[in-house]
């Protein structure tokens, strides 16, 4: 037996269902493990670089290097164009996988990590 308001729940349940399958596909949110502490990363299908902030390289005393192509870098923040002129070698760790992944250093304020699609 339907109660009143079942229709409309299998209505948005299904639209939510639509929404969630869309982002599944562009951005994955999760926690990963970097110097046995826990970080945020996001791997979104529509980015172009890995990125790492500027607080975790600092905080984790990461070595840094001088980018061999520097380039501005805009949509991360809203403070205007970036200039991108450092990257660093990252090794993380979600469950059993590791891996290492190069990232440029930019001050962003979505996450710790921001990697490209595989």
């Amino acid at each position: 037996m339907k109660r009143v308001g079942d229709n409309f729940k299998d209505k948005e349940s299904k639209s939510i269902k639509l929404l969630n399958e869309q982002y599944k596909e562009n951005i994955f949110h999760i926690r990963c493990h970097i110097s046995n502490k826990v970080y945020i990363m996001i791997i979104d299908s529509g980015n172009c670089v890995n990125v790492g902030n500027t607080i975790l390289v600092k905080k984790l005393n990461l070595n840094i290097v001088k980018h061999d192509k520097p380039y501005k870098f805009c949509w991360l923040n809203t403070c205007g164009e970036v200039m991108v002129t450092k990257h660093v070698l990252i090794y993380f760790l979600i469950e059993k996988y590791k891996d290492e992944v190069l990232c440029d250093v930019v001050h962003m304020h979505t996450s710790h990590l921001l990697l490209r699609r595989p």
